[in-house]
């Protein structure tokens, strides 16, 4: 298992739990306004979904930091949740912002990529 792939995934499961604590916590305080570029009527009307996806992001990065800590006999686990990642990359990328494109989709596919030739 190449050293690259795990420090990509270590680090695409902290951007990850940074989003949990943005959507789950800051969502509606001024860090959260300013990184999703909201109104504070639309962050409080918008309150419970934002925490309901940072609980998700919150599970793709349990995933990937499990698939660290199996190591590397486990590139199952690690291929499919940045296939998680990149496909909710993707479809936010396509949705709600092309940002999300670059942000959570781009690493993933880097990720993947490392894991395909280590």
């Amino acid at each position: 298992m190449s050293a690259a792939a795990n420090v990509v995934i270590a680090l695409i499961a902290l951007l990850h739990l940074y989003i949990l604590v943005l959507e789950m916590f800051l969502w509606d305080k001024p860090r959260g306004l300013r990184a999703f570029k909201m109104t504070p009527e639309q962050a409080q009307a918008t309150r419970v979904l934002a925490a309901n996806q940072g609980l998700y992001n919150g599970f793709l990065a349990a995933g990937l930091l499990w698939g660290l800590a199996l190591g590397s006999a486990c590139v199952g686990v690690k291929t499919f949740f940045l296939l998680c990642v990149l496909i909710a990359g993707l479809y936010g990328g396509l949705t709600a912002s092309r940002r999300i494109f670059f942000i959570q989709a781009l690493p993933a596919a880097i990720g993947l990529a490392l894991l395909a030739f280590a």
